[in-house]
């Protein structure tokens, strides 16, 4: 008698029950910091008048990250990861709170707020490599790719209704997004709580410099992970389109705000379109070489946007460069977290997730940079085609990703030598 075959385990991440109580926590985490960063923005703007402290709000949420970043990666790998995110999303709730008490008080001084977005910014610091390294031990290899793209969707709907909620709710009172905040970040703490405790390979070298840089050295040495973390950092670099927007509502477009509004928007639903796609249609096959593609087109249709001179071009465009994007991270991020031990994932999750926040912030630099002494259109022109060179010259530099094939297995075609 022979003996039936062993069900396959499912591609689908819903599937499994610590991923869906994961997805729910990005959602309500997302949303909170949306719906947050936009109000408090607008509390320091509309208390000093000046632009120069609204632009410090994002860079005291990023610098934490930047500062404790071989702290933040081996605590993912020496600590457990659901009570690394239970901590962080506590701290969170407290900034909330402290951020909701700050607006009840009408205080005219704006100081304490930029201490309370730095504590935040340290959170989010530990969040990040412990959240994305946990993602791998909630799913079986086949559906880590699913996973991937379901909860990049979370963030990019958070991304695109975020913000307008938030401005909706200062409008109807000040406090408001705040408290909405603290109660969205308090669900999240359920939520993560509810996750069961996976499997986990912890590190149990003494602390030492070799280990703190654990993360810089296996991704120096793997040529695989180098490539889709420096093709990301270098892609999004060049093409950092999204600082010119304001200039192309007004200026070039005529829209005005509303223009600007649906500026915005329109990569986050292309991306939103392309992950439900990609959901039911997943990649099979030939993912380092659709990785590439869909960079270079990333680009392309960023040199689109750049020479269009009207909304109905400039909007699809925009539409097709989040969804090029989504299919870029899904490869990107599942082939990196395929070919990345499990003892030294929160080290390389914790340096990508730097690389990344630097190459947004540094991209928006460069197109601003570049605007003000040629203009946006060439600003934004340039930088299309140099994510497409980007694709080229990473193409032909990184083999081994380029051949990389499954994204249900760490495979490599030929068994390339840089690989």
């Amino acid at each position: 008698m022979i003996s039936p075959a062993p069900s396959e385990p499912s591609k689908l991440a819903f599937t499994y029950r610590g991923f869906r109580f994961f997805w729910l926590t990005t959602l309500l985490v997302s949303f909170a910091v949306q719906i947050m960063s936009v109000s408090i923005a607008y509390k320091i703007y509309e208390v000093t008048r000046e632009p120069l402290l609204v632009g410090l709000v994002g860079l005291c949420l990023f610098l934490p990250a930047l500062v404790l970043i071989l702290v933040t990666g081996l605590a993912a790998d020496r600590f457990n990861r659901r009570l690394i995110m239970t901590i962080c999303l506590s701290v969170e709730l407290l900034c909330a709170i402290a951020f909701l008490l700050f607006t009840e008080v009408e205080a005219h001084e704006v100081w304490p707020l930029f201490i309370i977005l730095v504590v935040l910014g340290t959170a989010r610091a530990f969040w990040g490599p412990a959240a994305q390294s946990l993602a791998p031990n909630l799913v079986p290899p086949e559906a880590l790719s699913n996973a991937i793209t379901v909860n990049a969707s979370a963030w990019q709907f958070a991304s695109i209704a975020g913000p307008a909620l938030g401005g909706v709710l200062y409008a109807f009172a000040a406090p408001v997004p705040f408290a909405t905040g603290a109660a969205l970040l308090c669900c999240a703490v359920f939520s993560v709580l509810m996750i069961p405790r996976p499997p986990q390979r912890q590190s149990t070298q003494a602390t030492s410099m070799e280990t703190l840089l654990g993360g810089f050295r296996y991704i120096f040495s793997n040529k695989v992970v180098l490539g889709a973390i420096s093709l990301d950092m270098f892609a999004v670099l060049m093409g950092g389109a999204v600082a010119m927007l304001p200039i192309y509502a007004t200026d070039i477009l005529q829209g005005g705000p509303i223009a600007n509004g649906l500026l915005r928007a329109a990569p986050g639903i292309g991306a939103i379109v392309m992950a439900i796609y990609l959901t039911r249609f997943p990649i099979r096959n030939y993912a380092g070489r659709i990785l590439f593609v869909f960079v270079a087109l990333f680009g392309a249709f960023t040199v689109v946007f750049g020479f269009s001179t009207s909304i109905w071009l400039s909007i699809p465009a925009l539409a097709l460069v989040g969804a090029s994007d989504m299919v870029s991270v899904t490869i990107r991020e599942t082939i990196m977290q395929l070919w990345t031990p499990e003892e030294v994932r929160g080290r390389v999750n914790a340096v990508n997730s730097v690389f990344i926040g630097a190459s947004n912030e540094l991209g928006e630099f460069r197109a601003g940079t570049v605007a003000h002494f040629i203009g946006p259109v060439a600003a934004v022109v340039i930088g299309g085609f140099g994510a497409i060179a980007v694709a080229g010259i990473w193409s032909l530099v990184f083999p081994s990703l380029r051949e990389q094939r499954s994204l249900d297995r760490k495979m490599v075609a030929d068994a390339l030598p840089d690989a």
